[in-house]
């Protein structure tokens, strides 16, 4: 980082890569990613270790996820050389920290967490992996092994905040106050409604408009999105509350969302001119991600280069921090590993 800037917190963030992102992440966390790497420290993770807590049979995919999901970084202005980004698995250290981290956390504890629980639920999980159950103590070593202040989340994500809060402040009070505990940061729209109304925008419902979309499929897919069901004629009344086309407005187009609901709830506008409207918008937010992305595109080994180059520098900070891990422990045994 350049002496220029006064870093005073230092930022943790990452998704798992089990498939492209969307909108959804742009406007819970990704945004906030963007403007956060100006002020702050920031390391943004690729979680290929916790992809496999779901898709332990789809390696394959993960593989090609860590580089669509880079992409996608790139694209929406994650800037190498403001960010460290960096792969979970080439880490060690994450790993090791994890085992310790879970030496001390109590599986009732795991399973009442609010995010494990639905997301078990949503998945018709009845036996729960090992590996999903402790999905949250290897997010705390994730945040911890760089001592992450600040940590930007959808809603969905707090509990797993909470959680670290509290195994880092376990681990504290057993050995040493060596590790920081960590803020969460939600983004202004903490949860993006789907394109079927039914849910959160979401990989595993398809009800959602990934970042890597054309001008053409986001036209159709908003095209094609639910709407107000009580409005059948251009005239009727609208309910733009329930309706996912207007969260999008006030989502994406904030200066025009309180014309758009009343001429909605006065039967003014219709839901076709609606979605031309908002999909009008989000494209036209979405053409820097474009040019971006084409860029790297057309160099694709610069994408590895940034990662090798972010996770070179991200094991360096992970070494010194076990480092005082080990010997607030007391297991640093023969010499100063």
């Amino acid at each position: 980082m350049t002496e220029k800037r006064q870093i005073k917190d230092r930022v943790l963030t990452g998704d798992r890569t089990t498939g492209k992102l969307h909108l959804g992440h742009y406007v819970g966390s990704l945004k906030k990613r963007v403007e956060m790497q100006d002020k702050y420290e920031t390391f943004v993770l690729l979680a290929d270790v916790q992809a496999l807590t779901t898709h332990f049979d789809q390696p394959q995919q993960i593989q090609k996820n860590v580089r669509q999901i880079t992409e996608d970084y790139l694209a929406v202005g994650i800037d190498p050389e403001k960010a460290v980004v960096f792969v979970q698995s080439l880490i060690p250290e994450i790993a090791e920290l994890t085992i310790y981290f879970s030496m001390f956390v109590t599986v009732n504890s795991l399973r009442h967490n609010p995010t494990i629980k639905s997301e078990a639920a949503e998945r018709g999980y009845k036996d729960l992996y090992y590996g999903f159950l402790g999905y949250p103590v290897s997010q705390a070593a994730d945040i911890s092994f760089c001592k992450a202040t600040l940590v930007p989340v959808g809603e969905d994500q707090i509990p797993h905040i909470e959680q670290t809060r509290k195994i880092v402040r376990r681990f504290n009070e057993l050995y040493k106050p060596i590790l920081v505990e960590p803020k969460a940061v939600v983004g202004e729209i903490p949860r993006l409604q789907g394109l079927d109304g039914k849910s959160k925008m979401s990989k595993s419902m398809d009800n959602a408009i990934y970042l890597d979309s054309s001008q053409e499929e986001v036209m159709q897919k908003i095209r094609k999105a639910l709407t107000d069901p009580a409005r059948i004629r251009k005239d009727d009344p609208g309910h733009p509350e329930i309706c996912p086309i207007f969260s999008y407005h006030e989502a994406f187009s904030k200066e025009t969302s309180n014309e758009i609901l009343e001429s909605c709830k006065a039967g003014k506008i219709g839901c076709v001119e609606c979605k031309q409207l908002i999909a009008g918008r989000i494209n036209v937010m979405m053409e820097p991600m474009r040019e971006r992305r084409q860029i790297y595109r057309s160099r694709p080994s610069l994408i590895d280069e940034i990662l090798l180059a972010g996770t070179q520098r991200a094991k360096g900070i992970a070494e010194e921090t076990m480092k005082e891990v080990r010997e607030a422990m007391g297991i640093n045994y023969f010499y100063n590993r």
